[in-house]
């Protein structure tokens, strides 16, 4: 079954509700998504870059990371009351329009 952003802002929000503490401040969470971003760059490093991990080091995913990325940024908008759907139509609005033609598109075949 496929998920919306508002199913995943909702069930986070479900998630987080039945804790008394809530959300964390929105301090506090930019520097848990600082950390998980910092985890994601670990990751992909590894992978792709010239880093290899130490035999000694735990087998973590780009996935697994992109998944605690999310889930912060989730936790983020939804303290703020932010729709991250109607956020993200407002981006694409603007890549959409602002840099149409910043990039070289592939040519559709004729």
């Amino acid at each position: 079954m496929d998920k919306s952003m508002r199913d995943m802002q909702k069930e986070v929000d479900d998630y987080i509700g039945q804790f008394k503490e809530g959300y964390f401040s929105p301090l506090a969470m930019m520097a848990r998504l600082t950390e998980e971003m910092g985890e994601l760059a670990r990751e992909v490093n590894h992978y792709y870059g010239e880093k290899p991990k130490k035999s000694s080091e735990e087998e973590k995913t780009i996935e697994e990371e992109l998944g605690d990325v999310l889930f912060v940024a989730i936790c983020l908008a939804n303290s703020l009351e932010i729709d991250l759907q109607t956020a993200h139509d407002r981006v694409m609005n603007k890549f959409q329009t602002r840099d149409k033609d910043r990039w070289t598109k592939i040519e559709e075949d004729k």
